[in-house]
């Protein structure tokens, strides 16, 4: 997963810069530069909108005392969206916007619901490691020590001492 992120790093503003030539050749360059400023006002009012019903929802679930996981996911996935509007270019707006429109946002909600549990279900308590690491197939060593004996009449008894 972390050479993934790093390749991303590395690969989105490539790909941004590619694209905004493109464009850029296809319609002038200040259309593209005019282009871009409109999509940030139009994202920027957009994460304030959508933010603002998010938060809302959030209050009023709160409020209600029921667990808030719907809105608390759609509040992330707003900041997300937000995030990635911010970034200067088209494919990340695009994205941005996917993450933020109320009508494409459930897709986006389970997508990442599931990648959470995916990431969740691969995770078991382990002792000095924090509170998770990632599950092996290895069987778990024994914690304390194993007595050998018998019961009998519900005593234990000491094969040791007979």
């Amino acid at each position: 997963m972390p050479w993934l992120i790093g390749l991303a790093v590395l690969a989105v503003p490539i790909v941004e810069i590619y694209v905004i030539i493109q464009v850029g050749q296809a319609i002038g360059g200040w259309p593209t530069v005019g282009l871009l400023i409109l999509e940030s006002f139009l994202g920027a009012w957009l994460v304030k909108r959508e933010g603002r019903r998010a938060w809302n929802a959030l209050q009023t679930s709160l409020q209600s005392g029921k667990l808030p996981g719907r809105e608390l996911t759609d509040s992330a996935l707003i900041l997300i969206g937000g995030t990635l509007l911010l970034v200067p270019g088209f494919i990340t707006d695009l994205f941005g916007v996917f993450f933020i429109l109320p009508f494409t946002r459930p897709l986006a909600r389970r997508g990442l619901t599931r990648f959470v549990n995916r990431r969740v279900t691969n995770l078991t308590p382990a002792a000095g490691f924090g509170p998770f690491v990632p599950r092996t197939d290895e069987p778990r060593p024994r914690q304390g020590d194993v007595i050998q004996g018998e019961v009998i009449q519900g005593e234990v008894v000491d094969p040791e001492k007979k």
